[in-house]
C-alpha cells in the first residue's frame, strides 16, 4: 500500500509549470551541462622553447655577417620546390587530419577557434616584424625576417602536438616533420636565411601557446554563463510528506 502511495505521489509531484527563477537550485550531479567547462592549466615552461628560437633567430639576423652562412641552397639551374607554398596553409588543417586517425583532446569546434586565434596572432607578429626589420632575402627580395611559411607550418604542427601528445605520440610529432620540410624548402629555394626559419618556428609555436592561454578562459566564462542561465530556469528537488515522497520538477520558459 505504501509503495502504491509513493508511486502515485511521485507521478503527481513531477510536473511542468512556468515559474520565476529561483535563487537556490538543487540539481543532481548527473544533470548534463549545456556547454561543458574545460579545464586548462597554463605552464610558463611552454614558452621557453619558442622564446629561445625567436631569440636565436633575432641574434642571427642582428649580427653582421651571420646571414652569409647558408645551410644549403639551390643552384640557379635547379628548379625550385613549390610544395612549400601549399603546405604553409595546409598545415593549418593538420590537426583535423589527425582527428581522423586518433583521439584528440578537444573537439573540432574548439580546435577551429584555436587555429583561427593562433593564425591571427601569428600574422600580426610576423607581418609586423617583416615590415619593421625589412631584412633582404638571399635572392634579393625584401622582408625576409621571420619566415611566414615556417611560422604557419610550425603553428599547425604544434596544435597537433598539444591535441595528441597524451593519446598518440606518433600523430603528435608527425606535424613537426612536415614543418621541418617546409623550413628546409625555404632555405633550399634561397627565400630565407637560417635565422629566418628558426625565428619563424618560434613564432608559430608561440602563437599556439598564446592562443590556448587566451581561448580557454574566455570559452569557460561563456560556458559558465550559459550553464548558469540554464540552471536558474530549472528546479529539481526531492519532496517528502506523510504519504511518501517524490520529485518536484519545474522549468520556466
Amino acid at each position: 500500500m505504501r509503495i502504491s502511495l509513493f508511486i502515485a505521489a511521485l507521478l503527481m509531484l513531477v510536473r511542468l509549470s512556468p515559474v520565476k527563477a529561483q535563487d537556490e537550485v538543487f540539481t543532481p550531479d548527473s544533470l548534463e551541462q549545456k556547454m561543458p567547462v574545460i579545464a586548462y592549466k597554463f605552464n610558463p615552461k611552454h614558452l621557453i622553447l619558442p622564446a629561445s628560437l625567436i631569440m636565436v633567430g633575432a641574434v642571427g639576423t642582428a649580427i653582421d655577417g651571420m646571414n652569409d652562412f647558408h645551410l644549403f641552397s639551390r643552384k640557379e639551374d635547379v628548379k625550385k620546390i613549390r610544395v612549400d607554398d601549399y603546405m604553409e596553409w595546409g598545415m593549418l588543417g593538420w590537426v583535423f587530419v589527425c582527428d581522423l586517425m586518433g583521439k584528440e583532446k578537444h573537439n573540432w569546434v574548439d580546435q577551429l577557434f584555436l587555429v583561427t586565434l593562433s593564425e591571427g596572432m601569428n600574422a600580426v607578429m610576423t607581418r609586423s616584424l617583416k615590415y619593421a626589420v625589412n631584412e633582404t632575402r638571399p635572392d634579393g627580395g625584401p622582408r625576409s625576417f621571420p619566415s611566414g611559411h615556417t611560422a604557419n607550418a610550425f603553428l599547425g604542427a604544434h596544435i597537433a602536438y598539444k591535441e595528441f601528445k597524451d593519446s598518440s605520440p606518433v600523430l603528435a610529432y608527425s606535424g613537426y616533420a612536415l614543418a621541418l620540410f617546409v623550413a628546409g624548402s625555404r632555405l633550399y629555394n634561397n627565400r630565407h636565411w637560417v635565422a629566418d626559419v628558426v625565428a619563424g618556428a618560434g613564432f608559430g609555436i608561440l602563437s599556439v601557446e598564446l592562443a590556448y592561454l587566451t581561448y580557454f578562459p574566455i570559452r569557460n566564462a561563456i560556458a559558465r554563463k550559459v550553464n548558469s542561465r540554464a540552471v536558474r530556469n530549472m528546479v529539481i528537488a526531492p519532496t517528502f510528506n506523510e504519504q511518501g515522497g517524490g520529485v518536484y520538477f519545474s522549468y520556466s520558459f
